[in-house]
This record gives C-alpha cells, structure tokens and sequence, in this order.
C-alpha cells in the first residue's frame, strides 16, 4: 500500500497517526461514503418510453382517423349509387327547396 489513505481504507493505523499512550485496538476509523456515481441509464429509459408511447399513440390515432375516413367513403359511395333507386326515380334525384315569398315592399 503505497498511499496512507490506502492504508487507513484497509484498516491499517500507521502508529505516526495515533497520539502517545493509546491502545490501537481501541481506536475506530471512520471513512467517508465514497461519492455516488450518477446513473443516467433511467433518465433515458423514460425519455425513450415516451417517445414510443407518444409515437404509438400518434400511430392509432392517425389509423383511427383513416379508418373513419374509410367509411364514411364508402358509405358516401354507397347512397349515391342506391339513393335514386330508392326514390323512385330513374337515376336523377331532384330536390327541391321552397323559399318563402318576397314581398313587394321590402
């Protein structure tokens, strides 16, 4: 052990340290906790998990939407081509609005 905090860390009182007339089977060394080392492996594991989850939700959101869309197509296509069959008609449908009458004075 070439350093003394290495000694004083195995547990070695070099006897320079220790006062006159003390028994160094009665002297207790205290260490300091060694620093903590800062992980950032959750940090990006969170960052990460959101950015799946946000990107997911995005994702079935965006189908949700398309398949809605889908629908509505379909469906949009679906009354044009029976509407006029169910009215009767034979393939022009006419609808009529009546406006109610204008007076003169106004």
């Amino acid at each position: 052990m070439i350093r003394p905090d290495a000694q004083l860390q195995a547990g070695h009182i070099p006897a320079a340290l220790l006062p006159a007339g003390t028994d160094p089977r009665a002297v207790v060394i205290v260490h300091a906790a060694p620093p903590a080392r800062r992980s950032y492996a959750g940090p990006i594991a969170v960052a990460l998990s959101l950015t799946v989850g946000v990107s997911a939700t995005i994702w079935v959101a965006t189908v949700a939407v398309l398949q809605l869309v889908s629908v509505a197509a379909t469906t949009a296509a679906t009354l044009q081509t029976v509407l006029p069959a169910l009215l009767g008609g034979s393939g022009l449908v006419t609808l009529a609005v009546k406006l109610p009458a204008r007076k003169a004075g106004k």
